[in-house]
């Protein structure tokens, strides 16, 4: 069955799913498929999920595919039929409802919507049989997104960092009055960086990194976007610091930089910049010194996947284990003018949940040693974690 064929028939049998209105899933290879992966299977099988308590009338919908009879097992129970070539199977586990599954997302065919199991839900089964072509989609993913990503973020944006912190004398002016503020709230797990050699992956602006220098570590700024740089190199030369900045995606890093440091940081805003973990705490780990430190300092998923606020009202309107990628301005519009933020091209973004955070790094070697939840401040706002900071070393 070519590509082409078996779109057409996927397609076919979720319109006839939906119109009946029962819920169901695309898995296992016809699920990776739709999502774009490339499987040396050949491509005579689909697998459909659906809601238990409708198998009968499910079976009842397929009745002209001549379907087989429903072979039931203590916990499942499945039918099978031919299509187009392909054979067809049907199942539904007992007792289980398909809309709460947290990996269930609708993926568009360019003809339509169906759902699927998502291809995360296969990595995090630690299922073999799939994990390598998998991983293989993420990478080339990744660098589809990089691509992309680091193109919206060199449009005007030294322009936008201009109007946030002022010109580059004036931010550096501010950064030598109180570094330590800047470094804020993860300071304290720094310890002395005196003489320290520091690696800020995704460093952006070089705030926090001028910030370390001015403290006396040796700093390292990895960053994709050649505004970032500019500006990030005046702001040091003005608050009379050194500091390297490696132009690069942190995915080709390994190829620029074969050092180790004692501290390796990334902070507030970078991690949904990636779509496998798994590649990057590989690299986070190469880069660590044997008792160097890793801190992660990110916005907390429940106020970004899940909590929509507006003053005292609080409204959940997200999926906090939704694991599909999202489009969204580039953080730096907010300081653009109104005139020119239409013209702005969008970001990709994978938005992770905390606990496949802790569990990507923790397989790749790294342990964590403090897990901290940071409230938000606001005063509407009480009660609900704004951010939090990991703190790690290899193991």
């Amino acid at each position: 069955m070519d590509r082409n064929t078996f779109l057409h028939t996927v397609e076919k049998f979720a319109i006839s799913l939906d119109e009946a209105n029962i819920p169901y899933q695309y898995t296992d290879q016809t699920a990776l498929i739709i999502q774009g992966v490339q499987l040396n299977e050949k491509r005579q099988h689909i697998n459909i999920l659906i809601q238990w308590d409708l198998l009968e009338t499910t079976y009842k919908l397929f009745d002209s595919f001549n379907p087989s009879a429903i072979e039931r097992a203590k916990s499942q129970a499945c039918f099978t039929f031919m299509d187009n070539g392909a054979r067809v199977t049907i199942s539904c586990h007992f007792n289980t409802t398909i809309k709460t599954d947290p990996y269930r997302i609708s993926v568009s065919t360019g003809r339509g919507e169906v759902w699927c199991k998502s291809l995360y839900a296969y990595l995090y089964e630690n299922n073999q049989k799939y994990a390598a072509d998998i991983e293989a989609y993420l990478e080339a993913k990744q660098q589809e997104m990089n691509v992309i990503n680091e193109q919206a973020w060199n449009q005007n944006n030294y322009q936008a960092l201009l109007n946030r912190f002022g010109d580059p004398e004036v931010t550096a002016r501010k950064i030598k009055e109180n570094p330590e503020w800047r470094l804020h709230p993860f300071r304290k797990y720094f310890g002395d960086v005196s003489g320290k050699k520091a690696i800020h992956l995704l460093g952006s602006n070089g705030v926090k990194g001028v910030a370390l220098a001015l403290l006396g570590a040796e700093v390292t700024i990895v960053d994709f976007s050649k505004e970032n740089e500019r500006f990030a190199r005046e702001v040091a030369e003005e608050a009379g610091v050194s500091m390297e900045y490696i132009r690069s995606d942190v995915m080709s890093l390994q190829e620029k930089s074969g050092q180790q440091y004692d501290v390796v940081l990334m902070e507030l805003g970078v991690l949904h910049y990636f779509i496998s973990l798994t590649s990057l705490a590989s690299i986070v780990s190469r880069l660590l010194d044997k008792d160097g430190i890793f801190i992660l300092h990110e916005f907390h998923p429940i106020s970004t996947k899940l909590i929509s606020s507006s003053g005292k009202k609080h409204k959940v309107t997200g999926n906090y284990f939704d694991p599909t990628l999202v489009t969204l301005d580039v953080a730096f519009t907010k300081h653009m003018p109104e005139e020119n933020k239409k013209d702005l091209a969008k970001v990709y973004q994978r938005q992770w949940t905390i606990g496949e955070v802790i569990t990507s790094f923790a397989k790749a070697g790294i342990y964590v040693e403090v897990l901290e939840e940071e409230p938000n401040h606001k005063v509407h706002d009480i009660g609900l974690p704004k951010t939090y900071t990991i703190v790690a070393k290899k193991i």
